[in-house]
């Protein structure tokens, strides 16, 4: 007769687990009164009740919005909110997104409006000047102290507060950054294995580190790919806060947007090149810094203390030597890019205006047959534009020349001087002492010695693959000096457009110091606006057409008129073509300043 095993299946872990909580829990509800039951037994009637009606209104919520968005985006038409708020409904996939957008705040207007018009000394925007000098025409874009407040100010646009988007995707952007570096370390690292198991003919390790080359290099691909996703969402989010910042402020009900073209002058006509261009430039450029920047600053501090620890603290020494030298040196031999980049947005703006005055005058042009003026002055624009930019480029030659050679074979070579350290002078590397504590000090031990060609052939490929990356680092440290200069000049062109912006808002139009203004120019206006008058009246109110630039003065068109219109009554006004007809409903409507006197006008 067989005997019977009385071995039994061993129980799965998750199962053991499942059942002692199961039989605790049946110990404390037994244990529990009967009144605790109860309280327990209504609360989850309770909890389940309001979960399933809370779920009933949030379906009902969802269907009654997407309803909504479906009727909306046919209309091609939104919501307005009490807060001025706006929500849009956009297809997105299959479906509708929902998207609100929050209109610049009054308040942040005041906030920045200092920063933009009363600029500190420190930056040397003012230059002594009233804020109607602001920036004045003699700050030359570049690396100094007024780039770095133009900067900072618009920086404060960009990024609001700090739990805001954009933090989100700096934070998420330097953790890519700084894993790229180690992941730099990790490759420096098997690299020099590779090299040694190649050396030693040990085939086992050596696939296998194949197979980690791989591995990492997939990682690596990634985390590439994910800094460079996000810096072109930054670059996004920058361009989208200071879009909206600027229409807002631009399309205001203050008319800024005909003031900005026909009073002030500051920008000339050229405002959609500053907009649509310059704008772009400067938040591609500035979303590039954080990574041109600040992933090669790491790197250099994490790979000149691996050269430390490695070659000793001569490299280390040679090595920031080596930096300081190029940089002074690179830096007094940089050409002013800041300033020629800032002078070629404004010839792309004139050369840009020169077709908008084409398009909006195209009838009166071809009425009186002015194709061949129109056409003279566009290929004038054009050759400026192209004999700045061909300037531009001769400069660029004789630069990008002197910069290869020093970053790439001067610094190679550098570089071999000083990986050949430990080999030819180890006393002065400091490493003639230093036990390697790979090598094991027992002198009975079972395995023979490494072959030191084979551990110093993985020492110098390691320590090659960190020069070269520290050379890597180093160079687009000092390449970034020369973006730098060219952000310089995207910066100008920006913080010019919304000072200019500013000073129409507000009106902040003043002499300069220990002068006077002008007569009946933007700094000379002293007449009295009253809104909500029921008709229209004018009080020795004389017209004076404003000057194409805010400084200038205006040109009187008739003397000072004084005359009542009550609501709802009609009268017509007659005279020879400048006598000022127009100007009455520019001046009523608030188009052109009161210089003097009194305009009464209904509040819209």
């Amino acid at each position: 007769m067989a005997v019977q095993s009385t071995l039994r299946n061993p129980q799965h872990p998750l199962q053991v687990i499942i059942s002692q909580l199961l039989q605790k829990c049946r110990q404390r509800w037994q244990g529990t009164a009967q009144s605790v039951r109860l309280a327990a037994t209504v609360a989850l009637t309770l909890c389940i009740l309001s979960g399933a009606y809370g779920g009933q209104a949030w379906i009902k919520r969802q269907s009654e919005d997407k309803a909504q968005a479906r009727r909306l985006l046919r209309r091609n038409s939104g919501l307005r909110g009490k807060d001025g708020s706006r929500t849009i409904f956009v297809p997105y996939r299959n479906a509708t997104a929902k998207v609100v957008i929050h209109p610049t705040k009054p308040t942040s207007f005041d906030a920045h409006r200092r920063l933009f018009l009363n600029p500190p000394r420190a930056a040397r925007l003012a230059d002594g000047q009233t804020a109607s000098q602001v920036p004045p025409p003699n700050t030359k874009p570049g690396l100094n102290i007024a780039f770095l407040h133009q900067f900072l100010s618009l920086l404060s646009i960009m990024i609001p507060h700090w739990n805001s988007k954009e933090s989100g995707l700096l934070l998420s952007q330097g953790v890519f950054l700084l894993l790229r570096t180690y992941l730099s370390l990790v490759v420096t690292r098997l690299d020099g294995e590779i090299v040694r198991d190649l050396v030693a003919g040990n085939g086992r390790d050596f696939l296998l580190g194949i197979v980690k080359w791989c591995g990492i290099g997939a990682f690596a691909s990634y985390t590439n790919a994910a800094i460079k996703f996000l810096q072109s969402k930054v670059s996004i989010a920058f361009r989208t806060r200071l879009t909206r910042y600027i229409h807002d402020l631009y399309l205001h009900d203050n008319l800024n947007y005909y003031k900005v073209l026909n009073l002030d002058g500051g920008i000339g006509q050229g405002i959609d090149q500053f907009i649509c261009t310059d704008l772009t430039l400067f938040t591609t450029s500035a979303a590039s810094l954080y990574s041109s920047i600040g992933k090669p600053l790491v790197d250099l501090c994490v790979f000149n203390y691996q050269l430390f620890r490695s070659l000793g603290p001569l490299a280390l020494t040679g090595l920031l030597a080596n930096y300081i030298i190029t940089a002074t040196a690179l830096r007094r031999l940089s050409p002013p890019f800041g300033k020629l980049k800032a002078v070629e947005g404004r010839r792309e703006g004139d050369f840009r205006g020169l077709h908008a005055r084409l398009i909006a005058n195209a009838e009166e042009v071809a009425f009186y047959g002015g194709a061949e003026i129109e056409k003279i002055f566009l290929d004038s624009g054009f050759k400026d534009l192209t004999s700045w930019m061909e300037g531009i480029y001769r400069l660029k030659i004789r630069y990008n020349m002197l910069e290869d050679f020093v970053l790439k074979y001067s610094w190679s070579a550098f570089g071999y001087l000083i990986t050949s350290l430990p080999v030819f002078l180890p006393e002065w590397a400091g490493l003639a002492l230093t036990p390697d504590p790979a090598l094991p000090t027992d002198p009975l031990r079972a395995e023979p010695p490494p072959n030191p060609q084979h551990t110093r052939m993985q020492a110098f490929i390691t320590n090659k693959r960190l020069m070269l990356s520290l050379a890597d680092a180093g160079g687009r440290m000092m390449y970034s000096l020369k973006d730098l200069s060219e952000l310089a000049g995207y910066t100008s062109r920006v913080y010019t457009l919304i000072s200019t912006l500013h000073r129409v808002h507000a009106n902040a139009y003043t002499p300069p110091r220990h002068t006077h203004p002008e007569p009946y120019s933007l700094a000379d206006v002293h007449g009295t606006v009253q809104k909500g008058y029921d008709g229209i009246r004018l009080e020795n109110c004389p017209l004076i057409a404003p000057a194409p630039l805010h400084q200038l003065p205006g040109a009187l068109l008739t003397e000072p008129l004084t005359f009542t219109l009550p609501a709802g009554a009609h009268t017509l006004i007659s005279g020879p073509n400048g006598s000022g007809k127009s100007s009455i409903a520019r001046v009523v409507a608030g188009l052109w300043p009161t210089y003097r006197g009194l305009v009464s006008r209904p509040r819209h």
